[in-house]
């Protein structure tokens, strides 16, 4: 049960990384979490932590690429305050010329498809709140391209025109959209996931790179974002660590 008069805001992702750091700050910041993923033990795990610390936690697991599912999880809930739309990741680092159409696919799938199954579901919710807030977290992919990035970089752009299609649309709504874009982000398992557990390919993404970003880092972003007052619209957020320019551009010491 949600106490009365407490925020809710939904993490989806929110098993591992940005999404599990973002649910432990967005709970520290008062709101009751609803955290969501495939990995039911994960969630359940961290909703369990975050109760055990005084906060108010609620895990259900949830593939935000299964509309039915999606439906049924959003009906369940008796108010909606943020939603966070984290679910994503990259598949692969090849050229177009033999990149997999099937990792094209399950990324579309997931960052784009996903992020628009969990905000048609909630909006309705949101916009009852009368103070809703919807996060898409994007990335600088979503912003500019990179060799071996064209699969990704495609499905976050999807997922920034998503943010940027929706903030014109609702204008005059309580609703807020904001976009979070972050850079080098080092988790335990994003790079490892592009590359299929190779952890030696892993952690040349970030090798001689001082200080990445951490989820930590990304999560404050968007804590930040969802507490300002609620006349104040962050459209678009890009976070970077020092050490990177640009998506090509990364001071490595080596």
């Amino acid at each position: 049960m949600t106490a009365a008069g407490t925020p809710v805001a939904v993490v989806t992702g929110a098993s591992s990384g940005i999404g599990a750091a973002t649910a432990r700050q967005l709970a520290a910041a008062g709101h009751h979490v609803i955290l969501t993923a495939r990995r039911k033990d994960r969630v359940e795990a961290l909703a369990a932590e975050l109760t055990g610390a005084g906060y108010q936690a609620t895990a259900y697991a949830l593939d935000v690429t299964d509309r039915p599912a999606v439906d049924t999880f959003a009906a369940s809930l008796d108010r909606c305050d943020v939603l966070v739309n984290n679910a994503g990741g990259a598949l692969g680092a090849d050229p177009v010329a033999t990149g997999d159409p099937a990792d094209w696919r399950t990324m579309y799938e997931v960052n784009v498809i996903g992020t628009l199954h969990a905000t048609q579901a909630l909006l309705p919710a949101l916009t009852r709140s009368g103070d809703g807030t919807v996060v898409i977290l994007s990335s600088t992919a979503g912003h500019a391209t990179y060799e071996g990035g064209a699969g990704y970089v495609a499905a976050k752009n999807g997922a920034r025109v998503l943010a940027e299609t929706l903030r014109l649309e609702i204008v005059g709504t309580p609703v807020r959209v904001i976009e979070i874009a972050p850079g080098m982000v080092k988790t335990d398992e994003f790079a490892t996931t592009r590359f299929r557990g190779d952890e030696e390919k892993a952690a040349k993404v970030y090798a001689g790179v001082a200080q990445p970003l951490t989820a930590d880092d990304v999560a404050d972003t968007i804590a930040w974002a969802v507490t300002r007052p609620s006349h104040v619209n962050i459209d678009l957020l890009v976070v970077r660590p020092r050490a990177q320019a640009s998506n090509s551009k990364v001071h490595r010491e080596l």
